[in-house]
């Protein structure tokens, strides 16, 4: 790779890290080509981007942007190693999971979760564990439904018990 090549690639990680706010540094070293593959293709249907990348460039990609908010993952950056960028922050540590069912790798290096740094393969668990911003989205409108549904609930349940006292109090406001 020439000079210009690298620099390149190094604006196109630039440009990719700026824009992710998910990202997860992964080992896949003794994965055959055909597992690597099979990998790829579950990484393509869930919206995930796998790139295998040298730690020089991704390195000098992350300073480029900032001198401090990515230095605590510059000790993930040894040995073979892969980016996932992905929309949804578990999506990742959930396909991590699924695939060592049936292998003993890829292994988390590290994950780069709006802002904050995982290191080890021992947070797959609680990462892929953590809850989609359209999950929590949801959790929300349900626990905002929840108080109207039942002032509604109880509204119609004694909707006959109000009106027949409101037509009480109008009769005898009529007699009066």
């Amino acid at each position: 790779m020439n000079k210009s090549e690298k620099t390149a690639t190094i604006e196109a990680l630039k440009d990719k890290f700026s824009n992710s706010q998910y990202f997860y540094v992964t080992d896949f070293s003794t994965l055959t080509v055909e597992q690597i593959n099979n990998f790829r293709r579950k990484c393509y249907e869930k919206n995930i981007e796998m790139k295998v990348l040298k730690n020089t460039l991704v390195k000098k990609a992350l300073e480029q942007i900032s001198d401090t908010a990515y230095t605590d993952l510059y000790d993930a950056l040894k040995g073979p190693t892969a980016i996932m960028f992905s929309e949804v922050s578990n999506a990742p540590a959930k396909l991590i999971k699924d695939f060592r069912k049936d292998h003993e790798k890829p292994v988390l290096k590290a994950a780069y979760i709006d802002s904050d740094v995982f290191f080890g393969d021992d947070q797959v668990e609680s990462l892929s564990n953590l809850k989609s911003k359209d999950e929590l989205i949801g959790d929300v409108i349900l626990l905002l439904q929840s108080p109207i549904k039942n002032v509604l609930g109880s509204l119609q349940s004694g909707g006959n018990t109000i009106s027949g006292l409101l037509k009480a109090l109008e009769e005898r406001g009529d007699q009066a």
